[in-house]
């Protein structure tokens, strides 16, 4: 697979393999090069990462969908649930986490910390924070009455793993250490209890959450 490991969708597919005991190959790779090569091209036409393909020739783009994917391969690990109800709520969680939580608190992270993102502004910061916020709200709301504290079921799920994914990169950018404790206990006690399984955690590696939520400026 390409992909780098500082990608959060790369972390989730790697979590995923070592979950079910399943090994990938993390090939070495160089943004806007490796990518842009005619190799990668010829198989991958979008230039996009992560990218994978198996053994067999299988070749298949998208996060979410190589991570479901390789889930699928030992069904035994109960990530993708235990029945179709399960699998349809895996699906929904992981869609919700991508793109009411990640895609806001990426763009925050993009524009009010790294910088990168020319004519981000204060309207803009606004905009991603209050759509944030209301659905961290709606989140920790649901886990409350959640006595697993899980998605799903009793288990880990690829659910668990996307959200957990979403909420780090949360709590590196709107939610400072008030917001994480206060605001919102029972979402960072679903990070907690996901990233404690030692075989997540090696991936993710510490969550570097920050003291001070980002404001504009």
């Amino acid at each position: 697979m390409y992909g780098n490991i500082a990608q959060p969708q790369t972390k989730v597919i790697l979590s995923v393999a070592a979950l079910s005991n399943l090994e990938i190959e993390l090939l070495p790779f160089e943004y806007g090069v490796t990518n842009q090569s005619p190799e990668f091209t010829q198989k991958f036409p979008l230039a996009k990462v992560p990218a994978f393909e198996s053994l067999n020739g299988f070749r298949l783009t998208e996060g979410a969908a190589i991570a479901r994917y390789v889930g699928s391969l030992v069904p035994s690990a109960g990530l993708l649930g235990s029945s179709s109800e399960e699998a349809a709520l895996v699906d929904q969680w992981v869609h919700f986490a991508e793109s009411e939580i990640h895609m806001d608190a990426s763009m925050i992270y993009a524009g009010a910390d790294l910088k990168l993102l020319p004519g981000y502004n204060a309207d803009q910061h606004k905009w991603h924070e209050e759509r944030i916020v209301r659905s961290l709200r709606f989140l920790d709301n649901y886990l409350e009455k959640r006595p697993s504290g899980l998605l799903v079921n009793d288990n880990i799920t690829l659910a668990d793993i996307f959200l957990a994914s979403a909420i780090q990169r949360a709590g590196q950018t709107c939610c400072g250490t008030a917001e994480r404790e206060q605001v919102y206990p029972h979402v960072f006690a679903h990070h907690a209890k996901v990233m404690s399984h030692a075989r997540i955690r090696d991936v993710f590696g510490e969550p570097e959450f920050i003291e001070e939520r980002l404001v504009y400026n």
